[in-house]
């Protein structure tokens, strides 16, 4: 087939163009810029534009389709002479429906942890030797692609709550109607689309009711709005929480029929850990089969992923963004390193986190490290057409024990004196971000 995608350089986008290419089709796309990886990955497998911008001349009737990323605005050019064409137009997520519909389809939601428990479900699978697609919102070890199309059986889905599209504004996990689905937690996010926190658990409620009948909804107990919607559900439920674990000599074990070691930490993970075990029950995993998967398990990238380890330093990144996810990672950090100085390093890059009405949920969320520092690029205000917090703004919105730091240099400076100060005490060092802390060189 010919295949146009439109916004082709995002991190699903082009690992959509990927595969669809490998399969065979022919794929032409279009973006406005195009970064690394996306631009080397797009190049090696020769479908990289030829120029960026938008070049409505590329749209002719002989397209099959066009896949439409989130990045295209309502007003693109190609989307409207595509639409003026009556060419089919699909988005992401229901394109994924349209591969997966007589597939068992397996959805991870939640408003943190999808990534890395998607990954765990995956690994199992592989492990196992089982056949399946994907979608997953990370390059996992192990995988070439975030994106797989082909005749499995099984398709494992990372299901994103944010806008399916300009012209299409619903979240995308409303597209995968799943057989069986894991939800992680509701922590209020996305605020610039869900203004306030019941209309973003509302999404989730439309969410579990898309759910098929003779399927199941697997959801942490300990998140009490999500209990309370999930116990309204008609379809099967099973709530799960923290598993048995000991913490011994800095390695965590879970206790099942027997102990098994894990390369995770944190009671986030494990817990995530626990609900992907009942979820692969449902599909003929048995609990012993997943445990002893998952012992070779190390996370996801950018997922309290290790980047850098020498005799008294570590050094951690972190996806975390969210006010709940934030606390998470600050806290398992401490515990699995009780004896050592957490330095613990944030960038307000979401939309949420620079908005000054928002920061107060943000209130000690990071009271766990010893030293907490929020960094915040002025620049990436104007970006985003949003007022400029100030420091003084930060601080409040989160303790007076954070350091408010608005400059990358003195940023670069605090953590050279850091790294260069570890000699008498063990030191972890904790980046958590969604954006990339300005291309700063910080380990």
């Amino acid at each position: 087939m010919n295949i146009h995608i439109l916004a082709c350089g995002g991190a699903v986008m082009h690992n959509m163009a990927i595969a669809l290419h490998q399969l065979g089709h022919t794929i032409t796309g279009s973006d406005d810029e195009i970064f690394e990886p996306a631009l080397s990955r797009l190049k090696s497998n020769h479908i990289l534009p030829p120029e960026f911008g938008w070049f409505p001349e590329k749209i002719t009737p002989y397209l099959d389709f066009i896949i439409l990323g989130m990045h295209a605005r309502a007003d693109n050019p190609e989307l409207a002479k595509a639409k003026n064409l009556g060419i089919k137009i699909y988005s992401f997520p229901e394109y994924i429906y349209k591969h997966a519909k007589d597939k068992t389809r397996i959805v991870v939601a939640g408003s943190h942890g999808k990534t890395t428990t998607t990954a765990m479900i995956m690994h199992v699978l592989k492990t196992l030797n089982k056949d399946f697609d994907y979608l997953v919102g990370s390059q996992l070890e192990g995988f070439d692609t975030m994106v797989k199309f082909s005749n499995a059986p099984i398709i494992v889905i990372e299901g994103d709550e944010y806008l399916t599209s300009a012209i299409d504004r619903v979240p995308k996990f409303l597209k995968y109607h799943p057989h069986y689905t894991q939800i992680t937690g509701i922590a209020w996010d996305h605020i610039n689309v869900f203004p306030t926190f019941e209309n973003y658990v509302e999404q989730f409620e439309l969410y579990i009711d898309t759910i098929d009948k003779n399927g199941a909804l697997i959801y942490f107990d300990g998140d009490e709005n999500l209990k309370k919607i999930s116990e309204k559900a008609t379809v099967k439920t099973i709530p799960y929480n923290t598993p048995i674990y000991e913490s011994k000599n800095g390695k965590i074990s879970v206790k099942k029929d027997q102990s098994y070691p894990l390369s995770i930490f944190g009671e986030h993970n494990l817990q995530n850990m626990q609900g992907a075990a009942l979820l692969c029950e449902n599909i003929g995993i048995s609990q012993s089969e997943f445990f002893r998967a998952i012992e070779g398990f190390t996370g996801s990238a950018r997922r309290l992923e290790k980047v850098h380890e020498e005799k008294d330093l570590t050094i951690f990144r972190d996806f975390a963004h969210s006010p709940s996810k934030l606390k998470a990672t600050v806290e398992a950090v401490k515990e699995q390193f009780p004896n050592s100085e957490v330095i613990a390093v944030f960038e307000l890059h979401t939309f949420s986190s620079l908005s000054k009405n928002f920061l107060p949920y943000y209130k000690n969320t990071m009271q766990k490290a010893d030293k907490a520092i929020v960094y915040f690029n002025p620049h990436v205000f104007e970006h985003k057409k949003m007022p400029v917090l100030n420091k003084q703004d930060v601080i409040d919105g989160f303790s007076s024990d954070i350091e408010a730091i608005n400059e990358t240099s003195e940023l670069i400076s605090k953590i050279n004196f850091f790294r260069s100060n570890v000699s008498n005490k063990q030191c972890v060092l904790l980046f958590m971000s969604s954006g990339n802390f300005d291309n700063a060189q910080l380990w």
